[in-house]
Parts: structure tokens; sequence; C-alpha cells
């Protein structure tokens, strides 16, 4: 099963790859570490060495409109940032 929803390409994010050696990627909510790690290594024939993960709330938004007020919200989202043995990394944009 795929856990690994999309990877996070961000500035902030970049920042933290370029210093660290970090990944995040945006991954299922039931999806464990363990999991997470088998399919990174999987997908990017990388060794992991620590994944932290963490959930997120989904927030209300308004905005102002025509038609009047619109309220919705975001959805919630897990996030996992791998952190890969030294010297090793992924290159996200391979195949586009």
């Amino acid at each position: 099963m795929a856990f690994i929803i999309k990877p996070i390409v961000t500035e902030k994010m970049t920042r933290i790859t370029e210093k660290e050696n970090k990944f995040g990627f945006i991954v299922r909510p039931e999806a464990n570490r363990l999991q997470i790690k088998a399919e990174v290594e999987a997908l990017y024939n990388v060794n992991v060495v620590s994944v932290n993960t963490m959930v997120y709330a989904g927030k209300n938004k308004s905005r102002y409109t025509k038609a009047g007020l619109l309220r919705g919200r975001t959805n919630r989202f897990k996030k996992a940032i791998v952190t890969l043995k030294e010297g090793e990394t992924i290159d996200f944009y391979s195949n586009i």
C-alpha cells in the first residue's frame, strides 16, 4: 500500500534539506514510522536514519465575496520528515 502521497517541495523544506539532509513528505494518516521508512527506502534506494511525524489539524477559513461570506475548512494531513544517511540524497526533479 502506498503511504507516501507527495513530497514537500517548498522554500523552507529546501533550506532544511540543504542544511541537515532531511526530506519532507505528505503521508497517509494511518501510516506509522516503520511503514514510511520502508517505503522511502524502496522508492528512492536510500538509507533512512530516522523518521519524525506530525499531524496537522484542519483550519477554519472564511472569505468575503459578492455572494456573501463563504466559510470552509482545510484538510487535515500528516507530514513526515525523513533524515537520510550522510552523503545520500533524493532528487525529486529527475523524472520531470
